[in-house]
């Protein structure tokens, strides 16, 4: 799902302790050999102090409860993953999903669990004494339009129906770990936020989480992570776009008689040879495509329009801005030429751009403590772990100089997006909730 920007080696092999065998109530040959779709570790190398410190978590008698009841209620989380998928959540259409994930939560013992205006879905876990708040999220909404069949099928450990990767994997990984943090009363600081927010797909244009962080929780959040997608990757560079549907409209005519006016799709033609021969860097990454184009009503007559829908994005912002700049220069001038192509013509032609969507850009820098956490506990778990950059709900905090990250939920998901989208859960998928958990705890602290 998401491209890879690797981390450096800094993952050493289990400590001596033993902490992944108590963790997951196996023994410590099991957990050496218990590593499917894993890479070769790196050689061990001495712990630093913070990866001491999650090491020393994971023998804390209430999180090795949770983490081995993680393991021993992995077919409830599956259920809560699939039955979750059964739900319908199409863009802009997520209430029954949004219902049932309020009533989940409830259940749990999630504390002031409420709909925001938005439809996003919120609740509480206070912690015992104090702390930052951590909002842990994953997204209701799915790519898929209404009427959609959303039946999931099992073949043995895979689960296959849309979305069951992405994200209905990260909201019942998100359930998983509250379930637990709750049933073991672990003594954590802070207070965690649970929540299960709409928007997050492409047409959503990240709504939910621009949402939460314009409400009232938007002064009081101080660590953000989102759970989407399979495996064990952490993204903490986010992709931004900007992404435009652009008409070129005149009188239009016969293809004959009315020759020697302006083509608005002529110079949408031009535009595209423009945009074409951009210049883009690699460093930072810059990219640029038109997707779309539509236009005409028949092969004898000039189009009344052409329309185009474009697709910018960066990681980094003022590169993004940058090539905005050159974009809207190429289709200005596209218009400026064509006219100039027929110079005795009255006719019109006019441009409009529509905005369908801005995502910003942003970075949580490799050496932040959220994204050391969370790979001194990849490290304790004994998984490896890239670091990443993609377009997630993250892209919104981070914009906003907010501390986040996206963690992906464990086992291995295929198809993304599709219509026989999977996830399997293999021996090991319970090492996702695990290590989600491991991170938060990590960074709430734990008396």
């Amino acid at each position: 799902m998401r491209p890879s920007r690797l981390a450096p080696a800094t993952r050493g092999l289990l400590p001596a302790l033993r902490a992944s065998a108590l963790l997951l109530g196996l023994p410590a040959a099991a957990v050496a050999q218990n590593t499917s779709a894993q890479p070769a570790q790196p050689k061990k190398t001495a712990a630093t102090p913070l990866e001491a410190s999650i090491d020393k978590l994971a023998t804390h008698p209430t999180v090795v409860a949770a983490m081995r009841q993680i393991q021993s209620d992995n077919a409830w989380t599956l259920d809560q993953q699939a039955s979750i998928c059964q739900i319908p959540a199409p863009p802009f259409k997520e209430e029954a999903r949004a219902a049932a994930y309020r009533d989940r939560m409830k259940a749990l013992g999630i504390q002031n669990v409420r709909l925001d205006s938005e439809g996003n879905v919120i609740g509480e876990i206070k912690g015992t004494g104090p702390g930052p708040t951590l909002l842990l999220a994953g997204h209701l909404d799915t790519v898929f339009p209404e009427g959609t069949d959303v039946t999931v099928k099992r073949e043995g450990t895979k689960l296959i129906g849309p979305g069951i990767g992405d994200d209905c994997r990260g909201l019942a990984v998100v359930l998983s770990v509250a379930r637990q943090i709750i049933t073991q009363k672990i003594p954590f600081g802070g207070r965690l936020l649970v929540v299960g927010n709409v928007g997050e797909e492409g047409p959503g244009n990240l709504r939910g989480t621009r949402a939460l962080f314009k409400g009232p929780l938007k002064d009081s959040i101080d660590l953000f992570i989102s759970v989407d997608g399979t495996g064990f990757g952490i993204t903490n560079g986010g992709v931004g776009s900007n992404r435009y549907r652009v008409h070129y409209k005149g009188p239009g005519g016969h293809s004959y008689g009315a020759f020697g006016m302006p083509n608005p799709i002529h110079a949408m033609g031009r535009a595209i040879a423009k945009i074409a021969d951009l210049e883009a860097t690699t460093k930072p990454k810059v990219t640029f495509n038109v997707g779309i184009i539509s236009g005409g009503t028949s092969v004898n007559s000039i189009p009344f329009e052409g329309i185009m829908e474009i697709d910018l994005r960066s990681e980094s912002a003022s590169a993004l801005a940058e090539i905005d700049a050159r974009l809207q220069k190429a289709l200005r001038a596209a218009i400026t030429e064509e006219k100039a192509r027929w110079p005795q013509s009255k006719a019109a032609l006019d441009l409009v751009i529509d905005t369908i969507g801005i995502r910003p850009a942003g970075m949580t820098p490799d050496t932040s403590l959220i994204v050391r956490t969370s790979l001194a506990a990849a490290r304790t778990m004994n998984v490896y772990t890239p670091l990443t950059t993609s377009s997630t709900d993250a892209n919104v905090p981070m914009n906003l100089g907010r501390p986040a990250v996206t963690l992906d939920g464990g086992g291995v998901g295929r198809g993304a997006h599709s219509l026989d989208e999977s996830y399997d859960d293999r021996t090991d998928g319970y090492k996702g909730p695990q290590w989600v958990m491991l991170v938060v705890l990590g960074l709430l602290g734990v008396k």
